[in-house]
C-alpha cells in the first residue's frame, strides 16, 4: 500500500510519489528563535518527527531539513538590553534541548538564516532580473516582491491576487502596491549595525519569507518533496515562500503539508491572554516519554486541545502500555515488523490515532495472555508492542533497562502466572500463598479486571 498524504494546494489525499525513487526530501519551517518555546512548536517538529520516521520505517532515505529564524522583526523587538544574536542563540539551545528530551530526532540538515544571507541575496536578484520583484525607489533599500506580477499568487490558501489582503509589513517605504511583501528590509538607524549585511541595494537583512525558499532550495534542490509546517502559517508565509520561488523558476515543493494548532481550553494560545503553555511546564509536569505520547496521539492535521484533564488521561492510557512493555520486556527478540492494520493506519496520511488505537488492543491482547499463562502469545503481542513503539519514537526509558529489575520481573511474571492459573482452578491456599511471598519480598501486586500489575514498594 502507498504512502498517502493530504496535499494543502489540491485539497486532497494523494498517493506519495517521490522525485527520486526511494528518497524523500522534507523542509521544515523550523523555530523563530524569539522566546520560550510552547508545546505548540514542539507538536509541530514531533510532527514531522513521525513522518520522518515513518518513511525511513517505509525503507526511504530521508533528507529533512529544520530550518532556524535567527533574524527577524520579532528577534529584534524581543531583545530588549540583549544582543539580539544572543537571545537567538540562547532560545535555540533551549528549543533543541526541549526537542531532544521528547525524543524528537535531530534534523538531516538544520540551517539557520544568518549563514545563508548570500543565498537569500542571489535569489533576490533573479526575481529582480525576472521583473517580479523591485526596489523601492525612496532610496530606504528595500525590496519587495510584487504579487501583480504573479498570476498564481494564492494558489495554497485558494485565494485571487485580488482577494489577498495588504501585507502591513514596512507600510509607507516605497511599495508599489499594498500587497507586496519584504524581500530585503534596507538598514534603520534604530537597528543595531550587527543585524544588517552589505548587499547591492545597501546594508540591510532578509524578510522573513525569502528566509525559507533560499534554504530550502540550497539543501534540497530547486524541486523537491514536501513542505512542512503548522497551520498558522499557510499565509502568508507559506504563501509568499511558493510564489516568490516559483516566479524565480523553482519548482520548489511538490507537496504540502500542515499541522494544526494547539489550543488551551478551547482558546487560542495567547499571551495577552495568559494561556501560553510553556513547553518546559509540560515536562515538569511529566516524564518525556509521557509528553511524547501526549503530543502525538492527536492527528497531526486536527486541531490538539489541551484542558484540564487531557493530560492524565494521556498519562493513564501511556501507563497501561508501558506496564506491558516493562513486564514483557525480556521476551522481545525481533521489533521490525509491525502489524498490518498499524501500518496501514500509517500509510493512510499518518493517522496516529487509529494507530495508537491498535497499539492498546494489542496490549489487551498481551495482558490476557499473560493472565491465561500463555507464553507464545505474551512474547508475539511483545514484540508487535515493541515494534509499535519504535515507530512512534516512544520509549521506556525508566529502571526496566537495569538487568537486576528485568530478571526480577520474569521471576514475578512467572509467579504471577502461576497464581493466576491456581485462581482459576479454585485454589485459593495456593493463590494466598503466592501472593504471601511475593509481597514478603517487598512486591505489592494490584488485581485489575483483565490484569495484575506489580510495583517494588518505597
Amino acid at each position: 500500500m502507498p504512502i498517502r498524504l493530504f496535499d494543502t494546494v489540491t485539497q486532497s489525499l494523494r498517493d506519495f510519489e517521490p522525485i527520486v525513487p526511494g528518497q524523500v526530501g522534507i523542509y521544515v519551517c523550523g523555530p523563530t528563535v524569539q522566546s520560550s518555546p510552547h508545546i505548540g512548536h514542539l507538536r509541530s517538529a514531533l510532527v514531522y518527527d513521525l513522518w520522518r520516521r515513518w518513511f525511513t520505517h517505509r525503507g526511504f532515505a530521508v533528507t529533512l531539513v529544520r530550518n532556524v529564524t535567527d533574524i527577524d522583526d520579532k528577534i529584534l523587538a524581543a531583545a530588549g538590553p540583549e544582543e539580539w544574536w544572543a537571545l537567538a542563540a540562547r532560545i535555540e539551545r533551549e528549543f533543541d534541548s526541549h526537542a531532544t528530551a521528547l525524543g524528537i530526532l535531530p534534523p538531516t540538515v538544520e540551517p539557520r538564516a544568518t549563514g545563508h544571507i548570500g543565498d537569500m541575496i542571489s535569489l533576490i536578484g533573479r526575481l529582480i532580473e525576472r521583473g517580479n520583484a523591485y526596489e523601492a525607489a525612496d532610496g530606504t533599500g528595500d525590496v519587495y516582491f510584487s504579487v501583480a506580477s504573479w498570476a498564481d499568487y494564492g494558489q495554497l490558501t485558494r485565494q485571487s491576487p485580488d482577494e489577498v489582503e495588504s501585507d502591513d509589513d514596512a507600510v509607507g517605504r516605497g511599495k508599489k502596491d499594498p500587497r507586496d511583501f519584504a524581500l530585503w528590509k534596507g538598514r534603520k538607524e534604530s537597528e543595531p549595525v550587527t543585524a544588517s549585511w552589505n548587499s547591492p541595494w545597501g546594508p540591510g537583512r532578509p524578510g522573513w519569507h525569502i528566509e525559507c525558499s533560499a534554504m530550502a532550495t540550497r539543501y534540497l534542490g530547486s524541486t523537491f518533496d514536501i513542505h512542512g509546517g503548522g497551520l498558522d502559517l499557510r499565509f502568508p508565509h507559506h504563501e509568499n515562500e511558493l510564489a516568490q520561488s516559483r516566479a524565480a523558476g523553482d519548482g520548489f515543493a511538490t507537496t504540502w503539508l500542515h499541522n494544526g494548532l494547539v489550543t488551551v481550553g478551547g482558546h487560542k494560545m495567547s499571551k495577552s491572554v495568559g494561556n501560553v503553555v510553556l513547553a518546559s511546564e509540560l515536562l515538569g509536569q511529566t516524564d518525556a516519554a509521557t509528553a511524547r505520547y501526549f503530543l502525538l496521539t492527536s492527528h497531526y492535521r486536527s486541531t490538539m486541545d489541551v484542558n484540564d484533564g487531557s493530560l492524565a488521561e494521556a498519562t493513564a492510557a501511556w501507563d497501561r502500555i508501558r506496564g506491558f512493555a516493562r513486564r514483557t520486556v525480556q521476551l522481545v527478540t525481533d521489533s521490525s515488523t509491525v502489524p498490518d492494520a498499524f501500518a496501514a493506519a500509517m500509510d493512510d496520511d499518518l493517522a496516529v490515532p487509529a494507530a495508537i488505537a491498535i497499539l492498546h488492543d494489542t496490549v489487551r491482547a498481551g495482558n490476557t495472555a499473560l493472565d491465561a499463562g500463555d507464553t507464545p502469545t505474551v512474547a508475539a503481542r511483545a514484540n508487535d508492542v515493541a515494534a509499535m513503539l519504535s515507530v512512534l519514537g516512544l520509549t521506556v526509558t525508566d529502571d526496566s533497562s537495569n538487568s537486576a529489575h528485568v530478571a526480577l520481573g520474569v521471576l514475578i511474571d512467572r509467579l504471577m502466572i502461576e497464581r493466576n492459573r491456581a485462581r482459576a482452578d479454585k485454589d485459593w491456599a495456593t493463590a494466598d500463598r503466592i501472593r504471601d511471598d511475593i509481597d514478603a519480598a517487598g512486591i505489592t501486586l494490584e488485581d485489575g479486571a483483565d490484569t495484575t500489575r506489580w510495583s517494588i514498594n518505597g
